[in-house]
């Protein structure tokens, strides 16, 4: 394809992803939008990632970029995959989501007629493979209802698109260990530009960490939020009535949905590890503000789930040539 027939490119990042890439990468190719390019940024993946991506090129052509596991962060293995991709506006997504509609590229890519907004993000939900109370996090931070101006800068690039003229006017930083996507945004807000959120550009997103893994994330976002906001702080009281009011909210949630015997144990592991990785990753820093602290960890509240509303797009059938999770 040539420039002039990409309009918008799909950038990847993956390690050690062969189990999830595949069906990514079989959603992508199902789009309503065509003339798409795929980038791949692996950083050092040691399984069968790379073969994934080559051996989907007959349906779905994916350019590989390579870095080192040493120069990884989020925002640098960002940052060279939209520097090697030719598209007007750049889907970002993880190795480990698959979109469940056709159209979900066609729906990142709507808000943009609007050419104040700066970056679309969209659902995310999980499946069987995930904890209950990431469950939780998902219905908490990604509602079912759009916003085509939200008043605040949360985001996540796990599912998200952006133009690509703004990202040379500011690109990603390398030096977060995480939020790379809320630090842009806030930038791009700034700047007196708008965050869309976009319901029905829904993902699967596939996470069924151990307690250390997801003591770690909360941690490394910790860490970077702190950064971004050095005002802030997490106190142990903090850590304590999150983690307590979270637990108590899962519990609830998970017997109104008669699974509290098989999730009990581990909602409880699930928000100490959240919220002891968050303390220890806010340490030394200042007050959170208050529509944030909300955002990233206030339980949902014990009213029922919202139910999505009924499309009348099919959602994509992966069939069995794509490995189920």
């Amino acid at each position: 394809m040539t420039d002039s027939e990409i309009r918008c490119s799909v950038v990847i990042r993956a390690y050690n992803e062969e189990v999830q890439l595949g069906r990514l990468l079989a959603g992508i190719q199902k789009q309503t939008v065509k003339n798409l390019e795929v980038i791949l940024v692996d950083s050092g993946s040691t399984d069968s990632t790379v073969a994934v991506a080559e051996a989907a090129r007959d349906r779905c052509p994916v350019d590989v970029v390579q870095i080192r596991p040493e120069e990884f962060t989020f925002g640098y293995s960002l940052n060279r995959g939209i520097a090697a991709a030719r598209g007007e506006y750049i889907i970002i997504a993880s190795a480990h989501v698959y979109p469940v509609y056709p159209d979900w590229i066609a729906r990142l890519l709507a808000p943009f007629e609007d050419s104040a907004v700066a970056l679309v993000y969209g659902k995310q939900r999980g499946n069987s493979a995930n904890h209950f109370s990431e469950h939780q996090v998902f219905a908490r931070w990604f509602a079912e209802e759009s916003s085509q101006r939200q008043p605040h800068p949360f985001c996540n690039n796990a599912n998200a698109a952006i133009p690509r003229a703004l990202w040379e006017a500011h690109p990603y930083d390398e030096t977060l260990s995480g939020l790379e996507d809320l630090a842009w945004a806030r930038w791009a807000m700034e700047q007196g530009y708008a965050i869309s959120y976009v319901a029905e550009a829904e993902v699967i997103h596939v996470h069924n960490e151990a307690p250390r893994g997801v003591y770690n994330r909360y941690r490394r976002e910790a860490m970077a939020y702190r950064r971004i906001f050095p005002q802030e702080r997490f106190h142990l009281l903090d850590f304590i009535r999150l983690s307590a009011s979270n637990i108590t909210s899962d519990l609830w949630h998970a017997a109104r949905q008669g699974v509290l015997l098989p999730a009990f144990g581990s909602i409880l592991w699930f928000r100490l590890m959240q919220f002891w990785g968050t303390y220890q990753g806010f340490r030394h820093s200042g007050p959170l503000t208050w529509q944030l602290r909300k955002t990233f960890y206030y339980p949902r509240g014990l009213a029922r789930q919202a139910q999505p509303p009924t499309r009348d797009v099919e959602p994509i059938q992966y069939g069995d040539a794509v490995e189920e999770t």
